[in-house]
């Protein structure tokens, strides 16, 4: 369900799911939350494929960004389906995270 990357010193986070909910959400959280125990980690995740995210994903992504800051590391999302870019949008959280349409300008992001 989750898949992680490597690529000149962060981790690429996907799913292979096309809905984060509560029913996926805490297998999600376990795998993704140990990223961020390196301080100063890179992390993007790679939101493709994914057309829909409840509160519980949205809570779950508020948390890693909070455990992100909390060591020093960054988090960015990027490759945003319409209707979850909708959603980022709704409910201001494109204020909150970083979002990039491409992944090697995401990449970029971090130099």
């Amino acid at each position: 369900m989750i898949n992680i990357e490597k690529r000149n010193k962060i981790d690429i986070i996907s799913f292979s799911v096309n809905k984060i909910n509560a029913t996926v959400i805490d297998e999600i959280r376990e795998g993704v939350s140990k990223e961020f125990d390196t301080p100063n980690s890179k992390v993007v995740v790679d939101l493709g494929g994914v057309d829909y995210i409840d509160s519980s994903g949205f809570a779950s992504f508020l948390s890693m960004n909070k455990a992100a800051r909390n060591n020093y590391g960054t988090l960015k999302f990027v490759n945003l389906e319409p209707r979850v870019k909708e959603l980022f949008q709704a409910l201001h959280l494109h204020t909150v995270f970083e979002i990039f349409d491409d992944m090697e300008e995401c990449i970029k992001s971090f130099r």
